[in-house]
């Protein structure tokens, strides 16, 4: 039996938002391949002239219903709009059987509302970084009362690493839990076919402070004086002018290039013709980043953070620290071949047997089946 499941989430890629929660919108792809999905997002525009706009499209295959909201400067206000849109967006789309939620933020109450109206059981997919145990003190006591009110209403609650439910069940939840990971669409993110001729560092994300671009570069520089062999390719959807300046004034645009937001399919492309990918954040969850990256055959470095080991160990890559030296040492392990990593065609299968669409969408429906049934 194909279920009706209804998409919600406090992310979603929009116009204002072009790259944010598109794991979510991954998710909701992996899930249409066994049941019928819509997405339904809600999110505020100040720049629009009338209260609700309805931007109503198939993407992939998935009916998508984004509805903007005038944004204004009460915060108030804009949460009642918010859950305004939700409920007229929710009107022009078919009742679910269930409701998939993501991310334990004040939006998802709309879950809760669904729930009590209409009956309609939910379960939560959560990604945020701000449960993790190292950010605590920055969750706000609305926050996580809010959170936990939502938690409570819930049928499951599925993190995405076991590193996040751990660190939600320190924070008292006592929900069915469940992990069920990232998604990488395996035959976008496909096997690489040949090497590059030079070797290619990589890094792509928003280029956040946490993400450490700057210090990447340093790392590369400071490598260059001993390997001018190599390349450092850096960017995404992110302050690129910062980087490229520190890049100038350090004369090394020969060997570090930058690139702008690029589209998944480009990113598959850049992850083909590289040789290994970066990933020097402060925290992280469970970065998909890095799943797409195993899957075109290419290891990493990445740093020993949030759910990282559940992903990388000394057959696809190499886990250190946030130290600079250390990255700067990985680095050079890497180009002098002191590492022996998987061969391509295993670290694509890694990927395969465990994150593929196929792969979490059959774990989710387990979840469904067992909540409807």
């Amino acid at each position: 039996m194909r279920y009706k499941i209804l998409f919600i989430s406090s992310w979603f890629p929009s116009k204002i938002e072009p790259t944010n929660g598109n794991f979510v919108q991954r998710h909701a792809e992996a899930v249409s391949k066994i049941h019928d999905v819509e997405i339904l997002h809600a999110i505020g525009d100040s720049k629009q002239k009338g209260i609700f706009h309805f931007d109503d499209q198939k993407i992939n295959g998935i009916r998508t219903l984004i509805v903007y909201y005038k944004n204004t400067k009460n915060p108030l206000l804009n949460f009642t709009r918010r859950i305004q849109a939700y409920k007229k967006g929710f009107a022009k789309l078919q009742k679910p059987d269930l409701v998939h939620a993501n991310v334990l933020q004040n939006s998802m109450l709309f879950a809760v509302y669904l729930n009590r109206k209409f009956k309609i059981p939910f379960v939560v997919t959560e990604h945020w970084s701000g449960f993790l145990d190292i950010n605590r003190h920055k969750l706000s006591k609305s926050q996580w009362f809010i959170a936990k009110k939502i938690a409570e209403n819930a049928s499951y609650i599925l993190p995405v690493s076991q590193y996040l439910e751990n660190d939600l069940k320190k924070l008292g939840l006592k929900n069915n839990m469940q992990v069920i990971e990232n998604v990488v669409d395996t035959n976008l993110f496909s096997l690489k076919n040949e090497q590059s001729e030079k070797f290619v560092f990589l890094h792509i994300s928003n280029l956040i402070k946490l993400k450490n671009p700057q210090k990447i570069i340093s790392a590369a520089i400071k490598l260059f004086k001993e390997f001018p062999d190599f390349e450092l390719q850096i960017g995404g959807d992110g302050d690129v002018e910062t980087l490229t300046k520190q890049i100038q004034e350090n004369k090394a645009e020969s060997f570090i290039k930058t690139f702008p937001m690029i589209t998944s399919k480009e990113v598959s492309e850049k992850m083909k013709n590289s040789d290994c990918f970066i990933l020097f954040s402060d925290y992280e969850n469970f970065p998909c980043v890095l799943l797409e990256s195993l899957s075109t055959g290419t290891p990493a470095i990445a740093t020993k953070v949030g759910g990282i080991p559940e992903i990388i160990n000394d057959r696809n890559g190499v886990l250190i620290s946030t130290n600079e030296d250390e990255l700067y040492e990985a680095m050079k392990k890497i180009l002098l071949k002191q590492t022996e990593f998987d061969h391509p065609e295993k670290l694509h299968q890694y990927v395969e047997d465990h994150f593929s669409v196929k792969t979490i969408g059959e774990k989710f429906d387990k979840i469904y089946r067992e909540v409807l049934n």
